[in-house]
Parts: structure tokens; C-alpha cells; sequence
């Protein structure tokens, strides 16, 4: 019954897709999403994707043209739709419309309930996947510009903090990193422990990935802080961008602060905001288009 209604929504959700796509054609725009599934041979299932490709990248006068590349990945109950639904793609194409930023690739993995990395238990091995499988296959099958100052990564909430440690860990692969609420936590939350055995649903979030109970050493493998620390120099040459806001329901404010802190006492430059809002698809877009118009400083240099 859930995999029957996993397949409900994405067809749904597709449907969705379809209606904003014929509305912009019948707009003149040739904006598109491509939407599929890649069988993954590391995770044993196949793992829905969507590319948003420019207008460009169709025309016949531009087929030997490569692009750079933004992954986004999503928030928590999200899915590889959610730059549609929520309105992302929507704000990316006005800023190309008012000529904000140029032309680039959206890459939007289906992140599941993740975080993006290797679970603690060995039985789900995203961060691998998303590595060695995901990233070399998206860069085979379009047309993707070479070299790390044309590849950034982006992502909200447990996107962000998939972006931030992905980014962190491998900072010969991106020239940009950017994260909007990002579920950074400098230690687990006190009480997880007791809340997973108990039925709490965020608890249960947590251990399924780091343990139950949470296994701090694996945590601390997977921080950006610690990541940070140990790849600072490397660090230094990346751009880095994020921000949170002050009523975000999580406090995730408060982790945002410490990374600031912690980076500047590293000396690695970034940019850092504390903005009013929640923990809310409106407080993303409310701030997307700085972190697009963000990578795009970045990308720009890279394509002349």
C-alpha cells in the first residue's frame, strides 16, 4: 500500500510538472524539467531526479554548448518535485527573465528521509550513491561543464545540511555551497535517545540514520563542523553562503550562528544572514534568489 501511493503522488505530482510546462510553452518560454528514475545499483532501487534545463539548452545553435550545474536538494518530506511545487523553479526563471543570473543546470535528487549520507547501519548508503553514482551519471548524460568552480550545491533544511556536509567533505568537487535553514547541529539533541524509544517521530528521523542510539562518533564524522576544521585550507578556496532565520521552529538559528562562529575562527570567508521568518517553504523563497544570483557570481567567471 505505500509503495502504491508513493507512486499515486509522483504521478500526480508529475501531472503537476506537465500543467507548469505546457503553460509556459503555450507562453513562448522552452524552459523544461526533465523528470526520471535512476536505477541505483549502490541503493538496490531506483531514485527519482529532476534536471531543470534552461532555455538555451535546447536550441539547435547551442548543442555543443556545456553548462554548470546547481544540485538542489530538497527539505525533509520532500521530493525531487519540490523546486516546482514550492516555487523555486518558478523564481529561478524570473531572475533569468530580469537577467539576474544566466544560464545553468537545476539538479533535484529525491533525498528520501536521508540527510543525504551513509546511514549508520550500513542499509542505506546515499552518500555513496549520491557520489559515485548519482553525480558521474548527471554529468554523463547532459551537457555539464567541467571543473569545480562550475559545479555548487544547494539545499534547505536537511538539504542544507546534505549541502553543507557534502560540500564540506569533498571541497575539490564544488567551487560554491549554499543553505538556506540548514539542520546543523553542533551535538545531537539531549533527550534523542529516550524520545526514539518513546514513538517521537523526529527522534526516530535521527536514529535511523545516526543509530539508536546515536552514535557520536559516526555523528562527528558526518558534521560540518568537524568537516570544516579538517578542510580548511581547501575550504578557504570555496564560496560559501547561508542563512536561517530567527524564528526557525527548530532553532536551527542557533546552529547557524556556531558555524558562522566556528568558520571565522578558521578564517574561512563566507557569507552569513540571520533573517526574520520561521522554518518555512516561504522563508526559502523569501531568500532563494540570493543564493541562486550566489552561485551564479560563481558560475559566470567559470563559462568565459
Amino acid at each position: 500500500m505505500p509503495r502504491i501511493l508513493h507512486q499515486y503522488r509522483w504521478a500526480r505530482l508529475a501531472c503537476v510538472v506537465f500543467v507548469a510546462l505546457a503553460a509556459a510553452t503555450a507562453a513562448g518560454a522552452q524552459e523544461r524539467a526533465d523528470c526520471r528514475a535512476l536505477r541505483s545499483a549502490i541503493l538496490h532501487s531506483s531514485v527519482r531526479y529532476c534536471v531543470f534545463l534552461p532555455a538555451s539548452y535546447s536550441a539547435p545553435q547551442a548543442q555543443a554548448q556545456r553548462y554548470p550545474v546547481l544540485y538542489l536538494l530538497h527539505g525533509l518530506g520532500g521530493n525531487a518535485q519540490s523546486a516546482v511545487l514550492d516555487g523555486e523553479w518558478n523564481a529561478l526563471q524570473d531572475l533569468r527573465r530580469d537577467h539576474k543570473v544566466g544560464d545553468f543546470l537545476v539538479v533535484a535528487p529525491d533525498g528520501r528521509d536521508t540527510f543525504y549520507i551513509n546511514s549508520r547501519d550500513g542499509k542505506t548508503l546515499y552518500g555513496d550513491f549520491f557520489l559515485r553514482e548519482f553525480m558521474p551519471y548527471i554529468e554523463r548524460s547532459y551537457r555539464v561543464q567541467a571543473g569545480r568552480a562550475s559545479r555548487a550545491i544547494t539545499g534547505f533544511s536537511m538539504g542544507g545540511y546534505g549541502a553543507l556536509r557534502i560540500a564540506f567533505a569533498h571541497p575539490e568537487l564544488f567551487g560554491s555551497v549554499s543553505a538556506h535553514s540548514a539542520a546543523l547541529m553542533r551535538e545531537p539533541p539531549m533527550g534523542v535517545n529516550a524520545g526514539a524509544s518513546s514513538g517521537n517521530p523526529a527522534a526516530q528521523l535521527l536514529t535511523k540514520v545516526f543509530g539508536n542510539p546515536i552514535d557520536l562518533k559516526f555523528w562527528n564524522l558526518n558534521s560540518p563542523f568537524v568537516l570544516a576544521k579538517q578542510n580548511a585550507a581547501l575550504l578557504s578556496k570555496m564560496k560559501i553562503y547561508f542563512d536561517c532565520g530567527t524564528e526557525d521552529s527548530f532553532g536551527f538559528y542557533t546552529g547557524a550562528s556556531e558555524m558562522h562562529q566556528a568558520l571565522d575562527a578558521l578564517k574561512i570567508p563566507h557569507e552569513f544572514h540571520l533573517y526574520p521568518g520561521g522554518h518555512s517553504v516561504s522563508y526559502l523563497l523569501a531568500h532563494r534568489d540570493d543564493s541562486f544570483a550566489f552561485h551564479w557570481r560563481v558560475f559566470e567567471p567559470a563559462r568565459k
